[in-house]
């Protein structure tokens, strides 16, 4: 018997988004998503807020938060936020214990502040060696996303070299929207992934807000697509993955906490969290 991984609901599409920094522009782009009912993750630096009542020079568009407005802003806002290094180094130039202690600070910082486990993480600069890759693993970081767009919507291989389909400004975008907005997959198919990420500040530093405020109207909203921060899809294909399924493949047992939905055949089948069920 075929069967296939399907997202809550039995949809076979999950979109979900990544912005990097923690800056103030990141309100503006929460109302957008929150509006069309999109969601993500805010990877931020915590030891790089800004003192409280600093006010940025005029036309600066790099602005990041004080630790009072970020809490307000992010605490609300239905995201995920994950960590993005203590002070945003260049990990490929440190020993291992240094980008260790950075990663750790990062999310114990973050953690203290919000109250919430950390788990995500994106890379500074987008730059990665073994040596970082085993420091986050040391850390306790379940996935980190790379800056290196793939073009497409498969789910990735390896969690901690977390490729996106493609950056906000990237060409293609329209064309890779419309793609997957029209995709059907069968029965047969395994599930996508299409994974969006940038800066907020870009929409400001290049006066393109258009760009995702056009985005967000044309995907947000549909039936067929699971809208999810990068945790939530990480934490089900996880779940998926540890599936237990009878010699004859007539039964499957979810030892999860998260319901499942497989593709089994031409139906799709619900397999709640602690359920063993007959697929067959």
């Amino acid at each position: 018997m075929n069967i296939f991984m399907r997202y809550p609901g039995g949809k076979a599409k999950a979109l979900t988004l990544s912005f990097d920094d923690g800056v103030d522009t990141d309100a503006r782009l929460i109302d957008i998503m929150n509006k069309h009912g999109l969601k993500g993750t805010f990877n931020i630096n915590s030891g790089l807020f800004t003192e409280e009542g600093y006010v940025y020079p005029e036309g600066a568009y790099h602005r990041r938060m004080s630790r009072s407005k970020a809490y307000e802003l992010y605490s609300s806002s239905g995201q995920e936020i994950a960590a993005h290094g203590y002070t945003h180094p260049y990990y490929v130039y440190m020993p291992t214990a240094s980008v260790t202690k950075d990663i750790l600070d990062d999310r114990s910082a973050i953690e203290n502040m919000f109250g919430r486990i950390v788990r995500g993480f994106a890379y500074p600069y987008g730059e990665y060696n073994d040596g970082i890759i085993e420091a986050l693993k040391a850390s306790g970081i379940a996935y980190a996303r790379t800056v290196h767009s793939t073009g497409g919507f498969e789910l990735p291989e390896d969690w901690l070299k977390l490729a996106p389909t493609c950056h906000y400004a990237d060409p293609q975008l329209p064309e890779l929207t419309k793609h997957f907005i029209e995709l059907k997959p069968c029965q047969h198919w395994k599930s996508v992934m299409f994974y969006l990420w940038g800066h907020s500040y870009e929409f400001e530093q290049h006066d393109n807000w258009s760009v995702i405020e056009k985005f967000a109207q044309e995907i947000g909203g549909k039936d067929d697509i699971w809208y999810a921060t990068n945790i939530e899809i990480y934490d089900y294909v996880a779940a998926y993955n540890h599936l237990q399924f009878s010699a004859d493949y007539t039964m499957s047992y979810n030892g999860s906490v998260i319901d499942l939905w497989i593709a089994a055949e031409d139906r799709i089948i619900k397999i709640g969290a602690g359920e063993t069920v007959r697929i067959q």
